[in-house]
């Protein structure tokens, strides 16, 4: 499916946005890449994000598909709004053991109250990457009132 941004300037406000979360910082969350209706955020691995296996905390996957997903919905709205999640269901599809976590979060229905959509999340090791989750998203617009 193919979306058309009502901002042109959505990727500096998203990345201004995601700048503003904190815990995105203290996970080492950064945004790869972004397009109209898709978000990639990364993580690499270390102690503090990790569960007593050793793997990924699950938290940690969760808090990236939502962000994800968020962001993908995020390039499509109008500067003026925001959004928040409502809700997100996961998945968790193998042990997120590895080196690098990566969440794609693409729109699968754009509205105008409610968005929805679907984020992969895969862990990378040794160069290969695993589908370790996937998630549903849904995200409320905020008419009239920016993220700032």
């Amino acid at each position: 499916m193919t979306f058309e941004p009502r901002d042109p300037d959505y990727e500096a406000r998203i990345k201004g946005s995601f700048a503003r979360q904190g815990f995105m910082a203290h996970l080492g969350a950064r945004i790869g890449a972004l397009g109209p209706g898709l978000c990639v955020i990364t993580a690499d691995f270390r102690p503090e994000v990790s569960q007593q296996h050793g793997f990924f905390h699950g938290g940690v996957i969760g808090a990236l598909a939502d962000n994800a997903g968020a962001y993908a919905a995020f390039t499509l709205i109008e500067a003026h709004q925001s959004m928040l999640s409502v809700e997100y269901k996961i998945n968790l599809l193998a042990p997120g053991h590895g080196d690098r976590l990566r969440a794609v979060g693409k729109v699968i229905r754009p509205g105008r109250t409610l968005t929805v959509s679907a984020v992969d999340i895969f862990v990378e090791k040794d160069g290969a990457e695993t589908l370790c989750a996937t998630a549903l998203v849904t995200l409320m617009t905020l008419a009239n009132r920016g993220d700032t």
